[in-house]
């Protein structure tokens, strides 16, 4: 193998990570995961580009908050990242249970018993 090709197979993981750190932690557990989840770390490359152009238009916060939803659904494409991008607005759902609504055609537990 030519030494220029394991430079860059060293350089390269390494570059992607630290960009993913300056825009924060979920950002490079999102890089650091693709790039382990490829047999080879270059077929990463062009995702972790593709992932660069798409967090370019968005502010860190959401870039954040995007990055640590792809990892917990396993999204780790370009095209799960646009698609969260597009519609994923970085609120976890609510675990409270809604309030139920008091009105005279309600019949309640008792009703049933």
């Amino acid at each position: 193998m030519p030494s220029s090709t394991a430079r860059v197979r060293q350089i390269e993981p390494e570059r992607f990570r630290r960009w993913g750190a300056s825009i924060g932690p979920q950002t490079e557990g999102l890089i650091i995961a693709i790039l382990a989840s490829r047999p080879h770390p270059e077929q990463g490359f062009r995702t972790c580009l593709g992932i660069l152009r798409l967090y370019r238009d968005i502010g860190h916060d959401r870039a954040e908050a995007v990055s640590a939803r792809a990892v917990e659904i396993g999204g780790l494409n370009s095209k799960t990242i646009a698609s969260l991008i597009a519609t994923y607005k970085g609120k976890k759902p609510s675990t409270e249970p809604a309030a139920v609504m008091e009105h005279a055609n309600l019949r309640g537990p008792g009703y049933f018993h």
